[in-house]
Order: structure tokens, then sequence, then C-alpha cells
């Protein structure tokens, strides 16, 4: 498996970068520091780091969840980055799932939420230092509102 590479380009004579990964170079993403340091014109570093966690786990959990043959209706996840100033960092991320399905269970959550704490690679990076704390909902919809909703993603 190919290493991966990301490019970070300052563009200003502040701290404001445009970064691109070699895999997806038309896409930009802005990085940038809260005023003085910056101009808060983009993601600071651990909002990124945030995003990566959610984004990660999200797919680990989505992924496990369809190995099981759930069906999955409607997805998000929102994450809180508990912050310590000295050193500025992470010390806890706070993920909550919130999932609508017919056919879910909490033990199915349970289960899934535990594999990916083994598999999920970004959870992998940081748990050594981060503390993740997953918690979900779920919302229970009829086995007919499934099917609906399947026939219109189709």
């Amino acid at each position: 498996m190919d290493n991966l590479v990301v490019r970070v380009k300052r563009t200003d004579n502040r701290v404001h970068f445009e970064c691109v990964s070699d895999t997806y170079p038309t896409i930009t993403i802005p990085s940038d520091f809260a005023p003085p340091l910056g101009s808060g014109q983009g993601f600071a570093g651990l909002e990124i780091l945030l995003i990566s966690i959610a984004s990660c786990v999200s797919t680990t959990v989505v992924f496990l969840l369809g190995r099981l043959d759930k069906h999955i209706t409607s997805y998000t996840a929102t994450a809180e980055g508990v912050r310590t100033e000295r050193p500025l960092t992470l010390k806890e991320v706070r993920l909550h799932l919130s999932i609508e399905s017919e056919d879910i269970t909490d033990i199915d959550m349970e289960k899934v939420i535990k594999q990916a704490e083994a598999i999920a690679p970004v959870w992998q990076a940081v748990k050594n230092n981060v503390v993740v704390e997953i918690t979900f909902e779920l919302h229970k919809i009829t086995e007919n509102q499934g099917q609906q909703a399947r026939g219109l993603v189709l």
C-alpha cells in the first residue's frame, strides 16, 4: 500500500494554508488559525483532526453495519473536542452517532463500536493520546418506511 502524501502551501503573510492530497489534488481544504496569529479563514488543525476522527469512525461503523446486513436510512455524527490549553491539544473526543434504521439494535451498535475501536485507522493513531468516547441514538422506522427510503436512493 502506498504512503499518503498531502501538500500544505502558505497563501498569505500569516498562517493561512491550502491543503491538498496527492489522491485528490483538485480538492482544497483551507487551514488557518484565529486572529491575531491567523485570519480565521479556514479550519484550525485540531478541527481537521476532529473531522478526521469523526469521519474515520463513521466510515468504519457504516461499513461494519453493512457487513451485518443492517440498513441505514439516515446517519449523522457530531464530534466535540475537549481541549487543553498548555499544551494546546485534544485530550478527549466525544463522538455522538445518530442513526435511523429499521433493523439496527443497541446490541449491534455496541458490538460495532467495539470493533471500530480496534480497526478505525485514525482512532488507532490517536488512542494513546486522546480519549475517544462514543454515544449513539437509534431512531426506529418501520420496515415499509425503510423500503421506501431505499427505493428513493436507487
